[in-house]
């Protein structure tokens, strides 16, 4: 059964689940298809994408993920109980702010010229000039607002929203196009969020995920799962491939606290490799000689407390098939399992047994496994 999803929005975002939401909310619904609203858990919730999606569908859902940008977009979205068009008189004055030359143009704009690289520091550069520069008034006006925490997240995520439609990336902030994108040069403009009046009390969590599991109630019905894979590639580090380096920026824009940065990127001091690693991307094996990934998300199903775990796992992750295997079986059973072809954008098979360890070296595709927990 594939269902129909309700509309979420969220920035570009490597690893986005937009083509997975028919499939994750009809596994949710499988198995919650009583009445009232089960609480839910989206312990990595990244773009938000999956947690607005649960929200929408009527579940209450409480949405975790380390990255502020996540506690942001989440806050505006799970916690919002206004009607949308409130925010409209805001979002009026915010673009209405004269444009000045501040930190972000500084950092990350570039003149209108052919060839990024024409810029004065010889750098690529995310933004044309005429939008950092609406961006240095918009969120310094932010801060001085005083806004209320839900209102704020929806003026930060409006925001990064009209950033992120105007920027010169291929969706990520490690590296920058050498001509600037048709999209940056159009003008910068905000728009109220596609928010909604939630009915349901939701949270919003800015955890590591073994921290939040401590704070859930005993209750959770579903927990799904989408940790950041650790990348096959024996000679890839893992923060090379992942979230705090790829979106170092949005940090700073929610944060606006003007860091140190380093390399031609630009990025966050807090954003380098030595730093910003999470154990689910470890490219490296642990003491029992399992990768270090894999002991992660061992560690992640043993300690859930819920009556479902659905993990969503890429076939170019850095667990093999029969490691996997090995760890859904040992704390749960497996009732079903998805397997989504990227290429394709279609589901191409649905397995009900352990055969689909055999097909885990074709690549772009995404596993979903629906799991009964034990204990």
């Amino acid at each position: 059964m594939i269902i129909q999803t309700p509309h979420t929005q969220a920035i570009k975002y490597s690893g986005s689940k937009l083509r997975l939401l028919p499939h994750i909310l009809a596994l949710t619904k499988n198995v919650c298809a009583g009445p009232g609203s089960p609480p839910v858990f989206d312990g990595f919730s990244g773009s938000t994408r999956v947690s607005q999606a649960f929200a929408k569908a009527g579940y209450t859902v409480y949405a975790n993920d380390i990255a502020l940008y996540s506690k942001i977009f989440n806050t505006a979205f799970l916690l919002n109980t206004r009607e949308p068009k409130t925010y409209q008189p805001l979002i009026d004055h915010l673009n209405s702010m004269e444009p000045v030359d501040g930190w972000f143009t500084e950092n990350y704009g570039g003149d209108d010229l052919h060839k990024v690289s024409n810029n004065d520091d010889g750098l690529k550069k995310p933004w044309q000039k005429k939008n950092t520069r609406k961006l240095d008034a918009i969120r310094e006006e932010i801060d001085a607002l005083n806004l209320d925490e839900v209102t704020k997240a929806v003026a930060i995520t409006s925001l990064i929203l009209a950033l992120d439609r105007v920027d010169n990336t291929l969706g990520h902030f490690v590296s920058y196009l050498s001509e600037w994108s048709s999209r940056s040069y159009n003008d910068m403009k905000l728009e109220v969020p596609g928010l909604w009046i939630n009915q349901n009390q939701n949270v919003v969590m800015n955890s590591d995920v073994f921290e939040a599991l401590q704070k859930l109630p005993e209750n959770i019905k579903i927990a799904y799962y989408d940790p950041p894979y650790g990348s096959n590639n024996e000679k890839m580090p893992p923060s090379r491939v992942r979230y705090a380096s790829y979106y170092h920026i949005w940090t700073t824009i929610c944060l606006n606290d003007k860091p140190v940065l380093f390399g031609k990127a630009k990025r966050r001091a807090d954003s380098s490799d030595t730093m910003a690693g999470s154990v689910f991307e470890e490219f490296r094996r642990g003491a029992s000689g399992k990768f270090i990934a894999i002991e992660a998300i061992e560690k992640l199903i043993r300690e859930t407390r819920a009556d479902y775990i659905i993990l969503s796992y890429s076939s170019g992750g850095r667990a093999t098939a029969d490691e996997l295997n090995d760890v859904l079986n040992a704390y749960g059973h497996i009732i079903e399992i998805r397997k989504i072809d990227y290429k394709r954008n279609v589901m191409a098979a649905m397995k009900w047994t352990n055969d689909w360890v055999k097909e885990t070296k074709e690549k772009n595709f995404e596993y979903l496994f629906m799991i009964e927990k034990r204990g």
